[in-house]
């Protein structure tokens, strides 16, 4: 399981770095996307998810018993959705903009923008 866990990250950080260096806004937005899935997924794996009782003391006792869920991974998971969200927003707010004033998805073309403005 760790092992297709491992193979699958690597799949999507491999596709989103090759989609974010294309030429065209959307595909740079849909690398953006996978990044944002390879670091949730890389957490879950390395914070070893397993089934069990929920993490928390029960009342008369000092410890939690084996097996219990670590809360650490499911709160980094729940902030990096919500920052991830955030700069997804963002890109297409800023990518939308572009494109109204370029006229063109592809980025090369931003390099011009300098010369309308003139």
């Amino acid at each position: 399981m760790n092992l297709m866990m491992a193979v699958l990250v690597a799949v999507l950080y491999t596709g989103g770095i090759y989609m974010i260096l294309r030429r065209s806004m959307v595909k740079v937005i849909l690398g953006l996307i996978f990044l944002g899935h390879a670091a949730n997924l890389l957490i879950f794996t390395i914070g070893n998810l397993t089934k069990g009782k929920p993490a928390f003391v029960p009342e008369g006792m000092l410890s939690l018993d084996e097996p219990f869920a670590d809360p650490l991974p499911q709160a980094l998971i729940l902030t990096a959705i919500v920052i991830g969200f955030g700069v997804q927003a963002f890109a297409i707010i800023l990518f939308k903009r572009a494109y109204k004033t370029v006229g063109s998805d592809d980025i090369d073309q931003l390099n011009h923008t300098d010369e309308l403005d003139r």
